[in-house]
């Protein structure tokens, strides 16, 4: 999929383990009893070196105090409607909390988002942002089904990866938009060639299925979860499928859920375009002048010809790739998924200007999860599956056409790129299940919710309409004044307190909070 992944934490005793059906008070998925799963055991061990499914790299290494990161394999069923048909694996990360047995209040369970991403090798990476909410829980994740070492998705090998994410995903020809109409459609059919029996089982609602086996059998009487991007979605699915079992939640960076795909690629393509603005803004503010532009238009119009020219001439990038106008475009939408790559953003067009591409294209291999040994991980497959089980729309060429000129005129830049990305799911071997996720969840709460006003993947409108289609009395609104995708991971003080008093107090902020 070209364009970026849809945007759509004292241990456990052994009879926390051992005896998860002696839990009561929380409703149960007759799925779990059918299937035989609730006496099963997680079987913490050292962490294995992470597939390349998941990024590849090395084990996670020791937290600072010492403390050291465990693995546990969760079965589940492959088909919820028909449990005893067969299992699949689910891979868990977790360290235990590091404050005093007496204060620990469960597990934390992260899903950090995509759909695709693998919690497995994303939680160590950010849990020293989590330090504060470790005292009282362990941290926990997981790669959701089809993602990394859980079952993931497998569609095509590294070289043919290259070939896809060189190819033009914004074509302006009637044979450049015949060829990224086969190219998608080869696509789907690897998929389907190397994981057809998988496809059917990896909506969000499996995987919110997943969750509260995974609750009962880490030894939760509620789930406690923290859900970032993506995760903002399954954190309210769940709360829909399962509204008695939630505890203290936070969704963090929000997926509108009252829109459909068109209309959701619509909006992002918005927020980068206002991330795009920002980030201009930004540059020409400093005192020493932006390398890349004299005003906010200028540095604008400056990256528009930048990558109308590599349309016509791509440019060397990292060897034997050149840098397309789809992977330039690609570094461009990374770099504003964080203020803290703005300065990378500079320093890539800086350089594309004189005629290098390397920063740029790494930018776009980041977006992609793509190593620098030339591996990528299942990231867009697995984003590809997941949001193709979810919706039931399927676009064509027509209908993308027919939208192309509201899509520019929200993103000049953007617009085409997000717009012919609705195409992924045509010829999707297995049909989608709702126009948009059902997260109503009354008797659950409260539940809260952030929203970033600066965020270029969900735009902030999203959290509004996320409380309200939780219901009232569900979801706690609060309003972060900055940018950036996602507000804890901001470090802003603001936010972090309110979060952390919610989740290790259990005092959630006064509705309509703002922090700026």
């Amino acid at each position: 999929m070209p364009n970026p992944p849809r945007i759509r934490a004292t241990a456990l005793t052994a009879a926390a383990v051992l005896l998860p059906a002696l839990i009561t008070g929380c409703a149960r998925d007759p799925g779990l009893v059918q299937g035989g799963l609730l006496g099963q055991m997680l079987n913490w061990k050292d962490c294995p070196v992470p597939s390349q499914s998941e990024g590849g790299g090395n084990a996670p290494s020791p937290l600072p105090n010492g403390s050291r990161w465990q693995c546990a394999t969760m079965k589940a069923p492959l088909n919820w409607d028909d449990p005893k048909s067969g299992t699949i694996d689910i891979a868990l990360i977790r360290v235990k909390a590091s404050g005093a047995p007496s204060r620990r209040i469960g597990s934390l369970v992260f899903n950090f988002g995509g759909p695709g991403g693998s919690g497995v090798t994303a939680l160590p990476a950010f849990a020293p942002a989590y330090a504060a909410l470790r005292t009282r829980y362990d941290l926990v994740s997981f790669d959701p089904r089809g993602v990394g070492r859980s079952a993931g998705v497998k569609c095509k090998d590294d070289q043919q990866l290259d070939a896809f994410f060189q190819q033009d995903a914004m074509p302006r020809t009637a044979t450049a938009r015949q060829a990224f109409l086969n190219s998608t459609e080869q696509f789907n059919k690897a998929c389907q060639l190397h994981s057809g029996r998988l496809l059917p089982y990896l909506r969000t609602t499996d995987t919110a299925r997943d969750m509260d086996l995974m609750r009962e059998l880490l030894g939760d009487r509620k789930l406690y979860y923290f859900g970032i991007s993506y995760g903002t979605e399954l954190g309210g699915v769940y709360a829909h499928l399962f509204p008695k079992n939630v505890g203290r939640a936070v969704l963090d960076a929000v997926v509108d859920p009252t829109l459909t795909p068109e209309q959701a690629s619509l909006a992002q393509a918005g927020g980068f375009q206002l991330a795009l603005g920002n980030y201009a803004r930004d540059c020409t503010a400093k005192s020493a002048g932006c390398p890349v532009g004299s005003t906010p238009k200028d540095v604008e119009n400056r990256i528009a010809k930048l990558l109308n020219d590599l349309d016509r001439k791509p440019i060397p990038g990292i060897f034997p790739r050149r840098l397309t106008r789809t992977a330039a475009t690609n570094g461009v939408l990374e770099a504003l998924y964080s203020k803290d790559f703005w300065p990378y953003l500079t320093e890539g067009l800086q350089l594309a200007y004189a005629g290098d591409g390397r920063l740029l294209m790494l930018l776009s291999d980041s977006l992609n999860e793509r190593n620098e040994k030339g591996h990528y991980s299942n990231l867009t497959a697995a984003n590809v599956a997941i949001s193709c089980a979810d919706d039931k729309p399927r676009y064509t060429a027509a209908d993308v056409k027919a939208k192309l000129p509201q899509f520019r005129a929200v993103s000049p830049l953007f617009g085409d790129l997000l717009a012919w990305g609705l195409i992924s799911c045509t010829n999707w071997p297995v049909r989608g299940a709702v126009y948009h996720p059902d997260v109503h969840a009354p008797g659950a709460g409260p539940v809260l919710v952030i929203g970033n006003t600066g965020d270029p993947a969900t735009p902030y409108k999203g959290a509004e309409r996320m409380v309200n289609a939780l219901g009232k009395g569900v979801g706690v609104k609060l309003t972060y004044k900055g940018q950036g995708h996602g507000a804890y991971n901001s470090k802003n003080k603001c936010v972090q307190s309110a979060v952390n008093r919610y989740l290790l107090e259990g005092n959630a902020p006064a509705a309509g909070t703002v922090c700026s």
